[in-house]
């Protein structure tokens, strides 16, 4: 099975550069609004989506552009849910208008990480996707909380890998805050990648052999070379796909 490729667009990247990228990932986690984006990037990112087969994915974040969404969050599962219904909700209604169906949802930055530390928050997750949104999927951290506890419901999780962020021997990501968190050199993250598609796992910080359940590839648009990136990145998964690896 082919690895899905996907890439978190609408941000505040040149609209160029969104193109640049939409031409060789396989899906697009479009920013709601929270963290980043507005009516117009939205609808800019869902046309470019569609004009390039790429599947349309809702990327909800924190109410909290300053820090680009990415600080620890404080809030309930009330609150969460509400913020949902409004990002995901308005996204969603965007899709519609252009006459495209929203495939998944991911969640951006603190909020990725809340779900996956508050089992309360992801039991919500999981609840208000599977009323609101039940045809769509939920791109999770592979091995983590979220994809645990959809295994026990009806929501699709795609458990995802992050090829150019270092881990830690939890599962966890290492803090964009720690020396070698971000990973942009291409040479480097492709043997990373190959030994990941060919083993299942990926190496920690520490050198410990991790195993990663993989179904959807993330790479950040803002990272050095991202667009190089995406692309050798795509024509690996091209490639094993065609040698039925």
């Amino acid at each position: 099975m082919k690895l899905d490729l996907n890439c978190d667009l609408g941000e505040g990247e040149p609209p160029a550069r969104t193109q640049a990228l939409m031409r060789w990932i396989t899906s697009a986690n479009i920013a709601c609004g929270g963290h980043a984006g507005n009516v117009e990037t939205m609808q800019r990112c869902v046309r470019d989506a569609k004009r390039f087969g790429v599947n349309v994915g809702a990327h909800p974040g924190p109410w909290s552009r300053g820090d680009f969404g990415r600080s620890a969050v404080t809030m309930n599962a009330g609150e969460f849910e509400l913020l949902l219904l409004q990002q995901v909700g308005a996204f969603e209604r965007i899709a519609k208008d252009h006459g495209v169906r929203l495939h998944h949802i991911k969640l951006h930055g603190a909020l990725y990480h809340a779900t996956e530390e508050d089992e309360a928050l992801a039991r919500r997750y999981l609840r208000v996707v599977s009323r609101w949104w039940p045809k769509s999927k939920i791109y999770a951290r592979a091995g983590g909380a979220v994809a645990r506890l959809a295994a026990r419901s009806e929501v699709d999780v795609w458990e995802e890998a992050f090829a150019d962020r270092a881990y830690r021997d939890d599962g966890t990501l290492a803090p964009r805050s720690e020396p070698g968190a971000v990973l942009s050199e291409p040479d480097l993250i492709l043997k990373r990648i190959r030994h990941l598609l060919s083993h299942h796992e990926i190496e920690t910080v520490a050198g410990i052999r991790l195993h990663l359940p993989t179904r959807t590839l993330c790479v950040h648009s803002d990272t050095l070379h991202a667009l190089k990136l995406v692309r050798s990145l795509s024509r690996l998964l091209n490639g094993m796909a065609g040698s039925g690896t």
